[in-house]
Formats: C-alpha cells, structure tokens, sequence
C-alpha cells in the first residue's frame, strides 16, 4: 500500500510539472500580445493580482486560521520562521521582472537559454543539499545539457546577463521551495502576501499620473492584463505542488520542456533571429533528455517488476 501511495505521489508531481511547463512554455504569446503596456506596469499589475487570486482560493479552500498558522514561526532558523515566505516571494519576483521584460523586448531566445541554465542549477542544488543521487541516464542527460551550455555561451561570447539571471533567481526558489510543506496555493498566495501592499500603491501612482495601462491599453487589452494573476498562479501552483513531491533533480530536467516551447514560438512566431550555432547548442540539449526520458522509462518498468 505505501508503494501504491508513493507512486501515486510521484506520478501526481510529474503531471503537475508537465502542466506548470506547458503553461510556461507559451506565455510570452500572452506578454507580448499586451503590448504597448510598459513592461513594469505588467509586473506591479502581476504581483498584486497572483496575491489577490491565490489568496482569494487560499481563504475559501483553506481558510484565514490556516494562513496564521503558517505565518507562526516554528523553531529556530529561516527555513522555520515567517520570513522564508518573503525571500521566496522577492526570488520569484526578481525573476519575473527579467522575464517580462525580456520577451517584451524582444529577448525571448535568451529567455531560453537561461531556463536551459536553470534546471543544470537546480540539479546541482539538488545534489549539494538534499543528497540526491544521479543515476547513470540522469548524468548523461546533466553531461550533455552543459555541452550544449557551453557551445552557447562561447558562440555568444560573453556572459549571458539575462540568461543568468533567470537561471540564478529560479533555481534558489525551487531550493528553498523544498521546505514549504504546505498547498500549493497557499503556498503561492503567502510568497506575494507581503509584496501585494507594495505593489498596488505602485499601481495606483501609475495610473493617477498617467504612466499605467489604463492610458495605453485599449479596454480588451486591459481586461487581458488582468488576467495574469490567473496565468502566474496557475503554473506556480503546479510548480510548487512538483516541488514537494518529485526530486529536484526531476524538477530541474523536465523543466526543458518550458524553454523549448518558448524556442519554437520564439523563432517561428516572433521571427527572432536563429542560426545554426544555436540549433546545435539546443540539439545537443534534446539528445540528453533523449538518455534521460529513456533511463526513467526503464527505472518505471523495473519498478512495477520488482
């Protein structure tokens, strides 16, 4: 019975990574289709709607004790007090203001590369914290994901500012996500709770000067932007739902799937520029997943055997 549990566990987490990928994978068509609205304004209008939406299905799933209890520190240290909450959600916000405004500025094949970084540093933390083992797939697929980082980052021949940045802010939150023993979204709702604040005070200057969306935006348009609180707590949610059930290093490498979407709209619908450098770079990426899917599909078969 504790086996069955176990993989159901398992199992639940993967689809839960999968999802928050897929939804990942093709939101810079939604970023972009906000355009004129500043890139900052997307990101103070995001923070304190992901708050507002996770906190209202927060209060109605789970209930106001519930959220004070977590807000209690529980012994000695960060990872047990209130504050582990606001430097995940300072983390979380830090890397979508890159993000955002990367693919508004036409960046989004860097977006890529960066997110093709991080899952290397999740692994890596993965391996230096929680002692997670690499099999002998799962370092093959590691060995060929850094081959094809390094073809990247001499082709480029400098340091990637947007792509590292992603790749350092993300991978720390999926580390420190490890800890949060609790609902997803309670989860996502308490890593903005002490940003929202901040955030709507912004919003509200913005847009009695002037400079937010309201004067930019065409009434679709803004009825759009006030959808991003649904599509950051969505895929957050999955994510931090994977994150405690499924090993970091399984975090890190199916987190291939987002960027690769993202490479494919990027080159084929916003018509970026490609060439054959960074084909190679990606190829050799994809052949590691290639040794990776396959060592987890014969581990999944030995399993049930056994």
């Amino acid at each position: 019975m504790m086996e069955r549990k176990h993989d159901k566990t398992y199992i639940t987490g993967v689809i839960s990574m999968l999802s928050c990928d897929v939804l990942w994978g093709f939101l810079p068509i939604y970023w972009q289709a906000l355009r004129p609205i500043d890139s900052w304004v997307i990101i103070f209008y995001r923070i304190f709607l992901v708050g507002f939406v996770s906190g209202i299905a927060t209060l109605k799933i789970y209930g106001l004790e519930s959220v004070k209890e977590q807000l209690r520190p529980k012994g000695n240290g960060i990872m047990n007090s209130a504050l582990r909450f606001p430097l995940a959600g300072l983390l979380i916000t830090a890397n979508w203001s890159i993000y955002i405004w990367a693919v508004n500025a036409d960046h989004v094949i860097q977006t890529c590369v960066g997110y093709y970084i991080e899952p290397l540093m999740v692994c890596v933390l993965g391996i230096i914290f929680f002692r997670e083992k690499l099999t002998g797939f799962k370092l093959v697929a590691f060995l060929f994901a850094l081959a094809g980082l390094v073809v990247l980052l001499v082709h480029f021949r400098q340091v990637p500012g947007i792509a590292l940045g992603l790749a350092l802010t993300f991978a720390t939150y999926a580390a420190l996500k490890k800890h949060f023993d609790l609902p997803a979204i309670m989860s996502v709702f308490l890593e903005t709770l002490f940003l929202m604040p901040a955030a709507l005070a912004v919003v509200i200057w913005l847009e009695c000067t002037g400079n937010g969306a309201l004067g930019v935006a065409t009434p679709g348009k803004y009825l759009l932007l006030l959808c991003c609180g649904i599509l950051t707590a969505a895929p957050l949610s999955f994510f931090a739902d994977a994150a405690t059930k499924i090993p970091l290093i399984m975090v890190g490498l199916l987190e291939y799937l987002s960027p690769s979407i993202s490479l494919v709209i990027g080159i084929f619908f916003m018509r970026e520029p490609f060439d054959l450098m960074q084909f190679i770079a990606f190829a050799i990426v994809w052949i590691g997943l290639a040794f990776f899917t396959y060592g987890e599909f014969k581990n999944t078969k030995e399993n049930r055997l056994e």
